[in-house]
């Protein structure tokens, strides 16, 4: 704003003094050709024909004339043997910046064989022109001067100028204060992001930027809160990975040291130990598996969809489970259709509901597969014939490490995230969710629900 204002009030200067230059020449041009157009055709009044005399020709054309009030018309003739003679006007001009009582200057002036010039004197800056009369007899030199003080011109331009600096100087101060006002109303938002960033530590990431407006600002903290939201999800989904990795391989470590302890030297003992030592490996193995299976649910490439045949989906999964037990497996319903799955994410979650049905019913007992499509969502289940789930426990047995506090059948030995990753997977389906149903006659039916798949 400085420098533009600047530009402003010196480019204003700038024309001002160039249009008065102008002016000033444009005068002096119309003073001289009005003279020169009058020699030729004025009239002496008192003999009717053409001036001889030079002083009368310019007397008359003076008293003929009304000049601007800095400019000056003067006659200028110099009689041979005699001092240099001024024919003026008979009006008043500032006796500070008068040119008639120069002689110096006048007979420069006469004495020039230039038609126009600037003379540079203390008083102030003057610009002339002339022109010569040609009627002058010898040695009588004679010539109609126009003079111009160029100074009252310029010192308008100045005051302009002066103006124009004071007007620029009060607009920069409101547009200061205007611009810090509303900058720090627009930076307000920023300053919150950068305090609330600061405040922000592994242990606390609960801060949240209030979001007021539509503005790019608004736009800006409903990101970084979105941000936040997922930083705080990877630290509790990190913290809680290592909790329950904590918690769960504890039991198994210490099993593995207590029987290496106190191993000895009899072979069938240590046979023995090194069954259990390796049996103890395996389900931390397993354990470290799906844990990392439950972290890795949180990615966004976690679930890859893709246009899948239902039909041979439900098949192909119906084939895996019945490998798993000695059991009554049917194949219920298939649905004929197409839809948006992750083929292979959906056959692990439908595999697992397999495995805890076989765990949770005996040896011939029945236990139904099958996918159907209602009203715009799709449906995959799995439905045993065991002694189901208590109604205290449905709230709680797809949480991590959580078994059912009732016992529906044989004793199993998993840790309890079976039904957590199949809750991961379905969820990581847009618009799905894992669900618990009874069963007609007794048992459990665990539901793959899909909204959006179809």
């Amino acid at each position: 704003m400085t420098v533009a204002l600047a530009a402003v009030a010196t480019t204003t200067r700038s024309l001002l003094l160039r249009d008065i230059d102008h002016r000033i020449n444009q005068l002096l041009t119309q003073e001289t050709q009005e003279f020169g157009n009058f020699v030729p055709q004025g009239v002496d009044p008192d003999t009717g024909r053409t001036f001889t005399d030079p002083e009368k020709l310019l007397r008359v054309f003076l008293q003929r004339q009304y000049s601007d009030p800095d400019e000056e018309l003067l006659g200028l003739t110099r009689p041979a043997g005699q001092d240099l003679h001024v024919i003026r006007q008979s009006r008043d001009i500032r006796a500070s910046v008068a040119l008639h009582p120069d002689r110096n200057s006048l007979s420069a002036i006469l004495d020039s064989k230039a038609s126009s010039g600037v003379l540079r004197r203390p008083e102030g800056e003057v610009r002339w022109a002339k022109v010569p009369i040609d009627s002058a007899r010898p040695g009588h030199p004679a010539a109609f001067v126009v003079a111009f003080h160029a100074d009252g011109e310029r010192s308008i331009a100045d005051d302009a100028f002066r103006t124009l600096l004071v007007i620029s100087g009060v607009a920069l101060l409101l547009t200061t204060g205007i611009g810090w006002v509303v900058a720090g109303r627009i930076l307000a938002p920023v300053r919150v992001v950068r305090a609330t960033a600061e405040q922000l530590t592994e242990q606390d990431l609960t801060q949240r930027i209030p979001v007021q407006g539509r503005d790019d600002i608004a736009a800006l903290a409903e990101t970084f809160n979105a941000m936040l939201d997922r930083l705080e999800r990877a630290f509790a989904g990190q913290r809680q990975f290592v909790d329950d990795a904590g918690h769960e391989l504890r039991t198994p470590i210490t099993i593995v040291r207590g029987h290496l302890e106190v191993m000895g030297d009899d072979p069938a003992e240590q046979r023995e130990t090194i069954r259990l030592v390796t049996d103890e490996l395996d389900r931390m193995s397993r354990i470290v598996e799906d844990l990392l299976l439950l972290a890795k649910a949180e990615r966004p490439d976690f679930i890859r969809p893709e246009p899948v045949q239902l039909g041979e989906l439900t098949a192909d999964v119906f084939v895996k489970a019945r490998a798993l037990g000695e059991r009554d497996w049917v194949l219920d319903q298939v649905a004929d259709r197409e839809a948006l799955l992750d083929p292979q994410r959906i056959t692990q979650a439908m595999v697992q509901l397999a495995q805890n049905a076989v765990q949770h019913t005996v040896p011939g007992a029945r236990i139904r597969l099958g996918s159907r499509a209602l009203e715009g969502r799709l449906e995959l289940y799995v439905a045993d014939s065991g002694p189901g789930v208590q109604e205290q426990d449905a709230g709680v047995i797809f949480e991590r490490f959580r078994r059912g506090t009732a016992r529906r059948g044989t004793r199993t030995s998993g840790a309890g995230l079976g039904l957590s990753i199949v809750r991961a997977i379905a969820e990581g389906h847009r618009g799905g969710r894992v669900e618990l149903r009874r069963t007609d006659g007794g048992g459990a039916t665990f539901v793959l629900v899909m909204e959006d798949a179809l």
